[in-house]
Protein backbone atom coordinates (compact mmCIF):
# COMPACT_ATOMS: atom_id res chain seq x y z
CA UNK A 1 0.00 0.00 0.00
CA UNK A 2 1.62 3.39 -1.20
CA UNK A 3 2.36 5.96 1.33
CA UNK A 4 1.29 9.85 0.80
CA UNK A 5 4.00 12.19 0.75
CA UNK A 6 3.12 15.20 2.73
CA UNK A 7 5.19 18.71 2.99
CA UNK A 8 4.78 20.55 6.13
CA UNK A 9 3.63 23.88 5.71
CA UNK A 10 3.25 25.59 9.03
CA UNK A 11 7.03 25.93 10.45
CA UNK A 12 6.58 28.51 13.00
CA UNK A 13 8.90 31.21 13.69
CA UNK A 14 11.79 31.09 11.93
CA UNK A 15 15.24 32.46 13.55
CA UNK A 16 18.66 32.77 11.68
CA UNK A 17 18.53 29.35 9.62
CA UNK A 18 15.36 27.85 7.87
CA UNK A 19 14.39 24.15 8.88
CA UNK A 20 11.79 22.49 6.25
CA UNK A 21 10.37 19.18 7.54
CA UNK A 22 8.93 16.31 4.85
CA UNK A 23 7.10 13.76 5.15
CA UNK A 24 8.58 10.80 3.26
CA UNK A 25 7.58 8.39 0.96
CA UNK A 26 7.63 4.79 2.28
CA UNK A 27 7.81 3.01 -0.56
CA UNK A 28 10.94 1.81 -2.19
CA UNK A 29 12.28 4.09 -4.48
CA UNK A 30 11.42 7.58 -3.33
CA UNK A 31 13.99 9.49 -2.76
CA UNK A 32 13.76 12.43 0.09
CA UNK A 33 14.24 15.74 -0.09
CA UNK A 34 14.99 18.29 3.15
CA UNK A 35 15.97 21.99 2.41
CA UNK A 36 18.02 23.60 5.65
CA UNK A 37 21.05 25.30 6.79
CA UNK A 38 24.42 25.01 8.56
CA UNK A 39 24.87 25.40 11.66
CA UNK A 40 28.00 26.88 13.55
CA UNK A 41 29.14 26.08 17.21
CA UNK A 42 32.17 23.56 18.18
CA UNK A 43 30.96 19.40 18.83
CA UNK A 44 30.94 17.71 21.96
CA UNK A 45 32.21 14.25 21.73
CA UNK A 46 28.43 12.40 22.05
CA UNK A 47 26.67 15.63 20.92
CA UNK A 48 27.13 18.15 17.88
CA UNK A 49 25.39 20.20 19.92
CA UNK A 50 27.36 22.90 22.08
CA UNK A 51 28.03 22.47 25.78
CA UNK A 52 25.58 25.64 25.79
CA UNK A 53 23.32 25.05 23.78
CA UNK A 54 22.66 21.40 25.82
CA UNK A 55 21.43 23.44 28.45
CA UNK A 56 19.30 25.81 26.60
CA UNK A 57 17.64 22.67 25.30
CA UNK A 58 16.91 21.45 28.33
CA UNK A 59 15.69 24.92 29.97
CA UNK A 60 13.60 25.20 27.23
CA UNK A 61 12.01 22.16 27.40
CA UNK A 62 10.96 22.42 30.90
CA UNK A 63 9.73 26.16 30.49
CA UNK A 64 7.82 25.10 27.69
CA UNK A 65 6.06 22.45 29.42
CA UNK A 66 5.15 24.24 32.39
CA UNK A 67 3.41 26.75 29.51
CA UNK A 68 1.82 24.35 28.17
CA UNK A 69 0.26 22.43 31.26
CA UNK A 70 -1.47 25.93 32.41
CA UNK A 71 -2.92 26.26 28.75
CA UNK A 72 -3.86 22.80 28.18
CA UNK A 73 -4.21 20.88 31.26
CA UNK A 74 -5.33 17.62 31.18
CA UNK A 75 -7.40 18.06 27.73
CA UNK A 76 -4.11 17.68 26.06
CA UNK A 77 -0.97 15.36 25.18
CA UNK A 78 1.65 17.55 24.33
CA UNK A 79 5.24 17.05 23.89
CA UNK A 80 7.93 20.05 23.44
CA UNK A 81 11.10 18.89 22.08
CA UNK A 82 14.22 21.19 21.53
CA UNK A 83 16.78 20.53 19.52
CA UNK A 84 19.12 23.45 18.91
CA UNK A 85 16.78 25.93 19.90
CA UNK A 86 14.43 24.62 17.63
CA UNK A 87 11.08 23.28 19.12
CA UNK A 88 8.97 20.86 18.14
CA UNK A 89 5.41 20.25 19.48
CA UNK A 90 3.85 16.96 19.18
CA UNK A 91 0.65 15.43 20.60
CA UNK A 92 -2.94 15.69 20.59
CA UNK A 93 -4.96 19.48 21.42
CA UNK A 94 -8.67 19.65 22.05
CA UNK A 95 -9.12 22.52 19.40
CA UNK A 96 -7.75 24.38 17.13
CA UNK A 97 -7.57 27.97 19.27
CA UNK A 98 -5.31 25.28 21.88
CA UNK A 99 -3.03 24.34 18.63
CA UNK A 100 -2.30 28.39 18.57
CA UNK A 101 -1.76 29.17 21.91
CA UNK A 102 0.08 26.18 22.52
CA UNK A 103 2.59 27.19 19.78
CA UNK A 104 2.38 31.23 20.59
CA UNK A 105 2.96 30.35 24.33
CA UNK A 106 6.33 28.03 23.16
CA UNK A 107 7.75 30.90 20.86
CA UNK A 108 8.01 33.42 23.75
CA UNK A 109 9.86 30.77 25.62
CA UNK A 110 13.74 32.65 25.94
CA UNK A 111 15.90 31.06 23.27
CA UNK A 112 13.69 29.72 21.19
CA UNK A 113 14.42 30.26 17.55
CA UNK A 114 12.01 28.53 15.34
CA UNK A 115 8.70 25.93 16.55
CA UNK A 116 7.40 23.38 14.28
CA UNK A 117 3.88 22.59 15.37
CA UNK A 118 2.62 19.13 14.91
CA UNK A 119 -0.12 19.14 17.33
CA UNK A 120 -3.40 17.14 15.87
CA UNK A 121 -6.62 18.57 16.83
CA UNK A 122 -8.07 14.99 18.12
CA UNK A 123 -8.53 12.83 21.42
CA UNK A 124 -6.26 12.03 23.12
CA UNK A 125 -4.20 9.44 22.13
CA UNK A 126 -4.06 6.18 24.40
CA UNK A 127 -1.67 4.32 26.30
CA UNK A 128 -1.20 1.48 23.97
CA UNK A 129 -0.37 4.19 21.54
CA UNK A 130 2.36 5.46 23.47
CA UNK A 131 3.89 2.34 24.41
CA UNK A 132 4.10 1.71 20.61
CA UNK A 133 5.49 4.20 20.06
CA UNK A 134 8.48 3.91 22.56
CA UNK A 135 8.95 0.43 21.32
CA UNK A 136 9.10 2.08 17.64
CA UNK A 137 11.54 4.53 19.01
CA UNK A 138 13.98 1.70 20.85
CA UNK A 139 14.07 -0.14 17.46
CA UNK A 140 15.02 3.09 15.57
CA UNK A 141 17.74 3.91 18.07
CA UNK A 142 19.02 0.20 17.69
CA UNK A 143 19.20 0.27 13.89
CA UNK A 144 20.95 3.87 13.86
CA UNK A 145 23.51 2.25 16.37
CA UNK A 146 23.73 -1.04 14.54
CA UNK A 147 24.43 0.81 11.02
CA UNK A 148 28.38 1.43 10.81
CA UNK A 149 27.54 4.87 8.67
CA UNK A 150 25.93 6.41 11.22
CA UNK A 151 26.41 8.70 14.19
CA UNK A 152 23.91 7.84 15.87
CA UNK A 153 24.13 10.77 18.76
CA UNK A 154 23.64 13.20 15.81
CA UNK A 155 20.23 12.13 15.69
CA UNK A 156 17.04 13.12 18.22
CA UNK A 157 13.96 10.73 17.13
CA UNK A 158 10.37 11.72 18.16
CA UNK A 159 7.45 9.49 17.17
CA UNK A 160 3.61 10.07 17.59
CA UNK A 161 0.97 7.75 16.71
CA UNK A 162 3.38 6.15 14.51
CA UNK A 163 4.41 8.96 12.68
CA UNK A 164 8.64 9.35 13.03
CA UNK A 165 9.78 12.92 13.53
CA UNK A 166 13.69 13.06 12.72
CA UNK A 167 15.79 16.00 14.17
CA UNK A 168 19.61 16.95 14.49
CA UNK A 169 22.75 18.66 12.93
CA UNK A 170 23.59 16.59 10.01
CA UNK A 171 24.50 16.32 6.77
CA UNK A 172 22.06 15.76 3.51
CA UNK A 173 23.44 12.34 3.49
CA UNK A 174 22.95 11.41 6.70
CA UNK A 175 19.63 12.56 6.64
CA UNK A 176 18.87 10.50 4.04
CA UNK A 177 20.40 7.35 5.49
CA UNK A 178 18.45 8.25 8.90
CA UNK A 179 15.34 8.42 6.98
CA UNK A 180 15.95 5.12 5.17
CA UNK A 181 16.69 2.95 8.30
CA UNK A 182 13.72 4.94 10.28
CA UNK A 183 11.37 4.33 7.84
CA UNK A 184 12.37 0.06 7.55
CA UNK A 185 11.33 -0.28 10.99
CA UNK A 186 7.56 -1.76 12.02
CA UNK A 187 5.26 0.02 12.93
CA UNK A 188 6.12 3.58 11.14
CA UNK A 189 3.78 5.06 9.03
CA UNK A 190 5.85 8.05 7.35
CA UNK A 191 9.44 10.09 8.65
CA UNK A 192 9.02 13.35 8.57
CA UNK A 193 12.73 15.03 8.19
CA UNK A 194 13.31 18.29 10.83
CA UNK A 195 17.17 18.63 10.49
CA UNK A 196 19.35 21.74 10.06
CA UNK A 197 21.48 20.69 6.98
CA UNK A 198 25.73 21.35 7.28
CA UNK A 199 27.76 20.62 4.37
CA UNK A 200 30.18 17.08 4.52
CA UNK A 201 32.87 19.72 4.42
CA UNK A 202 31.70 21.51 7.11
CA UNK A 203 31.27 18.25 8.98
CA UNK A 204 34.75 17.42 8.72
CA UNK A 205 35.94 20.55 9.94
CA UNK A 206 33.64 19.96 13.12
CA UNK A 207 35.13 16.74 14.04
CA UNK A 208 37.93 15.69 15.81
CA UNK A 209 41.02 15.20 13.65
CA UNK A 210 42.33 11.04 14.04
CA UNK A 211 44.06 9.87 16.69
CA UNK A 212 47.80 9.32 15.24
CA UNK A 213 49.00 5.96 15.00
CA UNK A 214 51.63 4.05 17.13
CA UNK A 215 54.73 3.25 15.37
CA UNK A 216 55.39 -0.62 15.36
CA UNK A 217 58.15 -1.78 17.69
CA UNK A 218 60.89 -3.17 15.91
CA UNK A 219 62.01 -6.65 17.31
CA UNK A 220 65.55 -6.09 19.04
Amino acid sequence: MKKKINTLQNLGRLGRWTALALALNLTAGCAPLVLGSAIGGAFMASDRRTSGTQLEDQGIEIKASSRIRDLVGESGHVNATSYNRLVLLTGEVASEADRTAVEQAVARVDNVQSVVNELAVMGASSLGSRSSDVLIKGKIKASFVDARDMFSNAFKIVVERGDVYLMGLVTEREANRAAELASGVSGVTKVIKVFQLMSEDELARKLPPPKPTEPAASNP
